[in-house]
């Protein structure tokens, strides 16, 4: 699944993980992406939406 909102654009955000010793290691975070089916133009369709829109009701659920 594409880690990408199509409400938002929301999407995998990368930098470093620091240690006490100062070690360095890439981390990633990534949205939790959820496939809906919702109302888009007035027809139902799949979409992928952050679980943020859904909680916020940026979309209408189908």
């Amino acid at each position: 699944m594409a880690n990408l909102c199509e409400v938002c654009g929301k999407f995998t955000s990368s930098g470093m993980n620091v240690s006490h010793s100062h070690i360095r290691t890439r981390k990633t975070w990534k949205p939790n992406i959820q496939r809906v089916r919702a109302v888009v133009d007035g027809a139902t369709k799949k979409v992928n939406v952050c679980t943020r829109c859904l909680r916020s009701n940026k979309i209408t659920r189908a």
